[in-house]
């Protein structure tokens, strides 16, 4: 998939075909090449050891810190760095709401959220908190006038995220970090499925907490970090000894850091290039399937959205059964952390897809692997497989009233 320089595409129809590149990425070589020492002999402790060991350890944490920063518009100092993005989520809402309770306890997010903000949202209702769970439109887009109009005395944050993980739409970020800027609210974005694909610059978005994971960009699992704004004050979830600002405790991760620092650098690089040609790639295909197969609907904003995310729902076609049927081709049925669920996708029922269109949703991933011969191959498979098991299907010809209305809000 990768050669020394990154990434060649080449032909590979008749093998396995990775298109789910919105749950996890491979792991750009030069990424672990750069990581290789710090798991070997360079293996010191960056918080604690002043042996020479301990310092080599402690220079590659700060150079990666940098280049975090640099992908974000940010100063180092403000990066702290997780385990991952859920738990940068995690500290994100669950820090600011334990650090200022004494000046309100009411939190604004959306229903199509990921499962690390909702359900933080939902432990903190338990503890007295009040959330605020704004509609979005049939794209799955939050109304940033919906964000206004529900700002209180009491808020104390806002937590919406950059692309929504599923669907692929680009929320209006910019225009609601003015607002709560404006309202001297604090705001959070996840921007997992955004960074290194479409600018995430820190200060354009107004955000004052940003979440992000090193494996949604060719980088290692186990890492992500959490933007915080100077002088933005937040509780620890973890203590400790006070690694990371006295805001998340523990032995850091030098390989999964220096990973992280290595693709955050090379996405700077290459982002532009890559996003147009995923976005041609992409366009590509939604035109072939909708061409090709009927009652195909696609899900999310035709447009604001994330350039390597195309979601489908086939109608008649139940998603898993289709996955099945794909053997050799990498797919989800919903986004990565909700796909082992038989439900229909909480995100498509937000957004008004009817429950029987939304069971029928398939998630393509695209990403650096990907070619244009892959996409025509999978296309044809995808013909050939919608039409046999609609054939099988006791509902075909019955006909579900899926009228998709632009910008309707559910």
């Amino acid at each position: 998939m990768f050669n020394a320089d990154g990434y060649t595409p080449g032909s590979r129809v008749m093998e396995k075909i990775y298109m789910d590149h919105n749950a996890t990425t491979p792991l750009d070589p030069r990424a672990l090449e750069a990581m290789l020492p710090y798991c070997r002999e360079q293996f010191g402790n960056p918080s604690s050891s002043t042996h020479e060991y301990g310092r080599l350890a402690r220079v590659a944490v700060v150079a990666a810190r940098e280049k975090v920063s640099s992908l974000l518009g940010c100063r180092p100092d403000e990066i702290i760095f997780t385990s991952g993005a859920t738990e940068a989520d995690n500290l994100a809402v669950k820090g600011v709401a334990w650090a200022r309770k004494d000046k309100g306890n009411h939190i604004i997010t959306s229903r199509v959220e990921h499962k690390a903000v909702l359900n933080s949202c939902k432990y903190l209702e338990k503890g007295g908190f009040e959330v605020t769970y704004l509609p979005v439109d049939s794209y799955g887009m939050v109304d940033p006038a919906d964000v206004e109009d529900a700002i209180s005395e009491k808020t104390i944050l806002v937590s919406i995220m950059q692309v929504n993980s599923e669907v692929g739409t680009v929320n209006p970020v910019e225009e609601i970090g003015k607002i709560t800027k404006k309202k001297g609210v604090l705001f959070h974005t996840d921007a997992v499925q955004g960074l290194g694909k479409i600018p995430t610059k820190v200060d354009e978005i107004g955000a004052d907490l940003l979440s992000l994971s090193a494996h949604k960009i060719y980088g290692p699992k186990g890492v992500g970090a959490l933007y915080v704004r100077k002088k933005v004050r937040i509780e620890p979830l973890i203590h400790g000894g006070g690694q990371e600002a006295k805001l998340r405790s523990g032995t850091l991760n030098t390989p999964g850091i220096v990973g992280l620092g290595a693709t955050c650098a090379l996405r700077e690089k290459e982002m532009d290039d890559e996003s147009e040609r995923l976005t041609l790639l992409r366009e590509r295909m939604r035109k072939a399937i909708e061409s090709r197969i009927e009652r195909a609907y696609l899900n999310g904003h035709p447009e604001m959205r994330q350039p390597g995310n195309l979601n489908f729902s086939f109608e008649f076609v139940e998603g898993e059964a289709l996955i099945l049927s794909l053997r050799d081709v990498a797919l989800s049925s919903g986004s990565a952390c909700t796909s082992d669920s038989l439900e229909s996708s909480y995100v498509l029922l937000a957004m008004g897809v009817p429950e029987a269109v939304a069971h029928c949703s398939i998630r393509f991933g695209l990403g650096k692997a990907n070619t244009e011969e892959e996409v025509d191959y999978v296309v044809d498979l995808l013909e050939k497989n919608v039409a046999r098991l609609r054939e099988l299907s006791p509902l075909t010809g019955m006909g579900i009233d899926y009228t998709h209305t632009a910008g309707k809000r559910h």
